[in-house]
């Protein structure tokens, strides 16, 4: 079983939370925030995005490049995670 149908729960809690802070920032943007206040919610958005990416990433890695995947299963993954890494970092 896939690591996001087992850790579906803690997953989307922090989805909600991200989309909770994406919506402080639309309403700070439009109440005409002070610049810091919004720099402020837009690193505490990247940050829980990036706290998300680790989380579901780690979860795979453990869950299909460990010793039990097969060598081409594994060789297969491996470059899935390592083109989203490349996506995700550009």
């Amino acid at each position: 079983m896939s690591h996001t149908i087992t850790d579906k729960k803690p997953l989307l809690a922090r989805v909600r939370r991200i989309r909770g802070q994406a919506e402080a920032l639309e309403r700070a943007l439009d109440a005409d925030a002070d610049c810091i206040a919004i720099l402020q919610q837009i690193a505490a958005v990247r940050g829980a995005v990036n706290g998300l990416m680790a989380q579901v990433l780690e979860g795979h890695i453990r869950d299909h490049l460990g010793a039990d995947a097969e060598p081409e299963e594994r060789e297969r993954d491996l470059e899935a995670v390592v083109t989203a890494l490349r996506s995700y970092l550009k």
